[in-house]
């Protein structure tokens, strides 16, 4: 009777690791994406390009569905995702804030082709190898956007002479 004590109590254990990578993916994409829709407000505020501020509108579009349709998906497998972006994300729409211009144009910019290219990369790895088919297929749903939305802050980065790294 002990062993199968024991076995039931395990159960739980063994499901939940089994959740963790998958969970951190649902963590970091409900993060991202609130960052993203953030920012986009504060694009459409504070930018002096036109561009940018429609790059800001699409952000704020394009994420707040994902993040619509990431949490139906988690409350269907009761994870509980993050109420807010995380501190690292946080600190970097302080930084925004104190921004103005083309300054603030040009650290938005850069910041949009980091951000999408970390996310793209996360996306695809959780697309290709997750363990929750639920969670794959989101990633690679939502892998398309990110893609363009990457093509469209190069263009607009190369346009406005802005070089990703400096």
């Amino acid at each position: 009777m002990k062993q199968v004590a024991a076995l039931i109590l395990l159960v739980p254990f063994a499901a939940f690791s089994a959740e963790i990578p998958d969970a951190k993916f649902y963590r970091d994409a409900a993060e991202g994406g609130m960052a993203e829709v953030a920012m986009g407000n504060l694009a459409q505020q504070k930018a002096q390009s036109p561009s940018v501020k429609d790059y800001g509108a699409q952000m704020v579009r394009d994420h707040a569905a994902a993040n619509e349709k990431l949490k139906a998906l988690a409350q269907s497998k009761n994870i509980t995702l993050p109420a807010n972006p995380s501190v690292a994300e946080i600190e970097a729409k302080s930084k925004l804030e104190a921004l103005s211009g083309q300054s603030f144009d040009k650290s938005y910019i850069k910041g949009m082709i980091q951000d999408h290219e970390e996310d793209i990369a996360e996306f695809k790895k959780e697309a290709a190898s997750g363990h929750d088919p639920d969670a794959r297929a989101f990633a690679s749903a939502t892998l398309p956007t990110l893609e363009a939305h990457l093509k469209k802050i190069q263009a607009i980065a190369a346009s406005a002479g802005v070089s990703p790294g400096g």
